[in-house]
């Protein structure tokens, strides 16, 4: 690997470092020939998401449609001068990562500039291009050139993305609601956001994490504990988030606290080492 190339992928690594740390957490148990790669996506998505997210006294559509044709670009030249996006672009041709993948995120994205409320239908399509397709990047990276396994394990990551980003959906609900007026969840009145409401998301994401885990069991083991760790976080949430009352939701976000974190570690490799994978 060239030294541009190298610097970029730290910088994507740093990025990722900075702005999560469970999902850091998570890639460095990783088999090291794997977390490059992995860091590249997610600064990828993360740098997106600032742009419809953060930079409101800028154009974000312009913003967008830039980063979007700088993607591209990359891509298809092999470079970029935007070390994230360079990044990017060497996992997408390393790891054959399909293009109908990037495009429906940026399409995501494009859709958080002007949507504040969501049908069924475009709240599935935000879903699929928001999250699950980076699960399916990430997926491909663990089975570059595996095609069987990778389709045998593509709707269980479609599962697993879709639990979290429902879990992300109700933690941050007071902060989408107040800050960017966005409402995600269709047929849901936030004035009148009801403990039904509440529990009825909440059986859906459980559903969700029901259908993922066979996945998430049979993935090799060198990539198996960095998911099963994200799988166990992300249900300590909707644990923490079913505790609580359904105005409770709206008043405060939820987290799991360092300390929690590296406890979930723990448990998760060992469970992982001896194969007690569970629930």
């Amino acid at each position: 690997m060239d030294l541009y190339t190298s610097n970029a992928l730290k910088c994507a690594e740093i990025t990722t470092k900075n702005y999560s740390t469970s999902f850091s957490m998570g890639v460095r148990t990783l088999n090291k020939k794997y977390r490059p790669a992995i860091y590249a996506v997610y600064g990828f998505v993360r740098f997106a998401d600032e742009i419809v997210d953060t930079f409101h006294d800028q154009d974000k559509e312009g913003l967008l449609r830039d980063f979007r044709q700088q993607t591209y670009d990359a891509i298809k030249k092999g470079m970029s001068t935007n070390p994230i996006l360079h990044a990017f672009q060497w996992a997408v041709n390393e790891y054959h990562i399909d293009r109908e993948l990037i495009d429906a995120f940026l399409y995501s994205m494009e859709m958080d500039l002007y949507k504040k409320s969501f049908s069924l239908e475009e709240y599935q399509r935000y879903i699929y291009g928001s999250a699950e397709v980076v699960g399916l990047m990430c997926l491909r990276v663990f089975y570059v050139d595996r095609d069987e396994e990778y389709r045998e394990l593509l709707e269980p990551a479609r599962k697993l993305g879709e639990a979290f980003q429902k879990v992300n959906f109700l933690r941050d609900m007071r902060s989408d609601l107040k800050e960017r007026g966005r409402v995600y969840f269709p047929e849901v009145d936030m004035d009148n956001f009801s403990a039904g409401d509440k529990s009825k998301i909440e059986r859906e994401i459980w559903d969700d994490f029901q259908a993922a885990f066979p996945g998430v069991k049979s993935l090799d083991k060198e990539v198996r504990l960095g998911v099963y760790l994200a799988y166990r976080y992300y249900l300590e949430l909707l644990r923490k988030i079913q505790s609580v009352s359904a105005g409770e939701v709206q008043q405060q976000r939820f987290r799991v606290s360092n300390s929690h974190k590296l406890i979930l570690l723990v448990k998760c490799y060992l469970r992982n080492k001896f194969g007690w994978i569970n629930r």
